[in-house]
């Protein structure tokens, strides 16, 4: 179907009639095990681990979303992180963008390295900076961008260029943009990461994570870890990521434009300071954005001078929810040193960028108007 575009994509991709009852919505397929032809034979599937029909549609319709060779279904955003460093091997060096999820420092920090993997990170917005931290031990270039939460942009197509100039590979965190907004394998790039919990699923009502490579290897890699390592997604959560991404270009349309009339809200509000939205001129990457993103997103964050601060926000907000996560229906509003880097120290903190002060909003549904004016009553309570 890669001949169509992305609104009929999100709905038809790996979505078709069920061929034997023409149920239009994908069934769920609950089955743990299924019934064998013969020694050696099936109809497709063995068990549900090394597959599952609810799993193959999902799988089918990310790897047509992302343009990509093959989808790889995980439990979570972190499990695909952890099946996309089983292609690294003792010795081999892992370059990542420096103000990284604190969920993806964590994994590398305290798990990763003791596999005598070296991970380096790297001001990847700097592809010079990239160019002169690659070894020859290097294997992987993992970049998230835009990142969370300084929404600081990496030119995915320079990284590509000088990675595969020495034979590494290049992974993008595309959670925050998700496949409508940006499209990082047309780009250059190699594997697409993302939580699916986020845009892909949309509600706020399962956890999630997939990996999209682009060559036959990235496949059969993949394929194995989930096998081997057994970190699936369920049918159950497959089911609801293939129902998300359905409605996922309608949702994204109303996510972006609140997001553009929010982030002009706060870009002239006195007591916000160092907002970070690419779709601002005032960014600083802004020419990055319009020229490798489609749009602009409803990811934002600033600065409200220190933690006191950000607490009365965070106390005073009716309509935005005081919560972890993103890209769901409804608008989000969390302290970035306490949830999303909370498990980073505070001299890590610091050397990220990532205030006492900080807030990042994820930009709901809602109408807009109502959301500039919760942030105005609880921007008054600072």
């Amino acid at each position: 179907m890669s001949q169509y575009r992305y609104s009929t994509l999100a709905v038809h991709a790996g979505q078709h009639p069920d061929p034997l009852t023409g149920a239009v919505n994908v069934p769920l397929y609950l089955s743990s095990t299924f019934e064998l032809t013969g020694v050696g034979t099936d109809r497709g599937w063995d068990y549900s681990r090394a597959g599952n029909p609810t799993r193959d549609r999902l799988e089918t319709a990310l790897a047509a979303l992302e343009g990509g060779h093959s989808g790889h279904a995980f439990t979570s955003g972190m499990a695909a992180i952890s099946g996309l460093v089983t292609m690294l091997r003792a010795g081999d060096h892992l370059i990542c963008s420096r103000d990284v999820y604190g969920g993806t420092a964590r994994l590398f920090n305290q798990i990763v390295c003791h596999y005598g993997i070296e991970i380096e990170y790297v001001d990847t917005a700097n592809v010079d900076a990239v160019a002169a931290a690659i070894k020859p031990n290097t294997k992987l270039i993992h970049v998230e961008t835009p990142s969370n939460p300084l929404m600081v942009l990496s030119d995915i197509a320079a990284i590509s260029e000088v990675a595969h100039a020495k034979g590494i590979e290049v992974s993008v965190d595309n959670t925050f943009m998700s496949p409508m907004l940006q499209s990082p394998l047309a780009l250059g790039a190699d594997i697409v990461m993302h939580s699916t919990t986020k845009y892909l699923n949309g509600h706020s009502d399962g956890i999630g994570g997939a990996l999209i490579g682009s060559t036959p290897e990235h496949k059969e890699r993949f394929c194995l870890v989930q096998k081997a390592a057994g970190g699936i997604m369920s049918p159950f959560e497959c089911f609801l990521v293939l129902r998300g991404i359905k409605t996922m270009p309608l949702r994204i349309k109303q996510h972006e434009e609140n997001g553009r009339a929010v982030a002009e809200y706060l870009s002239t509000h006195p007591k916000v300071n160092l907002l970070a939205y690419p779709g601002l001129k005032s960014h600083p990457q802004h020419d990055l954005a319009v020229k490798q993103q489609k749009g602009f997103g409803s990811m934002m964050s600033c600065d409200l001078g220190s933690r006191e601060a950000a607490a009365r926000f965070l106390g005073a907000i009716k309509i935005f929810l005081n919560a972890e996560s993103l890209g769901g229906v409804e608008s989000l509003a969390s302290h970035s040193a306490t949830t999303t880097h909370g498990s980073v120290s505070a001299e890590e903190r610091v050397l990220m960028g990532i205030s006492e002060g900080r807030v990042r909003l994820s930009i709901g549904i809602e109408d807009k108007e109502d959301l500039i004016e919760d942030l105005e009553q609880a921007l008054a309570a600072v």
